[in-house]
């Protein structure tokens, strides 16, 4: 009876065995890789502004699209990201206003054409997710100009101010992300001279966009 049960055994496991050995077996799964962001990168972004003109008009607001570029470098320590990113955009903020005077039909229109900045960054990074703050020193070019009685005059000048903002950037695949981003600038007073008259504006820029970079 012993023999008969160690066969009946012995033969049981071997089947097992050989059907175990027929078994599909899984291949080793990939071991993800963490998301780092230190390093360089650069990217485009695209958004709208709306900016706070105080001036020899009234307080009134110049609106518009705003995009361009940006580029960087990263250096992340364990979950504290920190960085420095410099920026440069094209805007179609614009504002005109027209008015009769003496029966004498003018306008004035003031522009935005572009702004730029360099700013600090410093977050949270929790996997592919990276939330922000910055802050920095920016640079916003003021264009006006005057018509009247079929002439146009105009001046330009840029002005140095200071920035702050904050945003929310996701890494969706390696060395891409993507980003939501608002920016707060203030440029202070911007002075220009139409034919010897000295007009000054007080400008505050507002900036929400959406981006996208490359990370090396």
């Amino acid at each position: 009876m012993r023999i008969t049960s160690f066969v009946f055994a012995a033969a049981l496991a071997a089947t097992s065995t050989a059907f175990a050995a027929d078994l599909p077996v899984k291949a080793p799964g990939a071991i993800p890789v963490a998301a780092t962001w230190t390093g360089l990168y650069w990217g485009l972004n695209a958004g709208y502004g709306w900016a706070s003109l105080d001036d020899f008009t009234g307080s009134d607001t110049a609106t518009g699209f705003a995009g361009g570029g940006q580029v960087g470098y990263n250096w992340q320590f364990n979950n504290v990201v920190v960085g420095v990113e410099g920026d440069f955009q094209g805007t179609s903020q614009s504002l005109t206003q027209s008015a009769t005077v003496g029966g004498i039909a003018f306008s004035a229109t003031e522009k935005l054409p572009w702004f730029a900045t360099i700013r600090g960054r410093i977050g949270f990074a929790q996997g592919p997710w990276l939330i922000y703050a910055t802050g920095g020193a920016a640079w916003v070019d003021g264009r006006v100009s005057f018509t009247a009685l079929g002439q146009t005059v105009a001046s330009e000048t840029a002005k140095t101010g200071w920035t702050g903002g904050g945003g929310v950037e996701w890494m969706f695949a390696p060395k891409w992300s993507v980003k939501v981003e608002y920016l707060y600038i203030d440029a202070g007073n911007m002075t220009v001279t139409l034919a010897g008259v000295p007009l000054t504006s007080n400008v505050k820029e507002s900036v929400a966009r959406a981006g996208v970079n490359l990370h090396f």
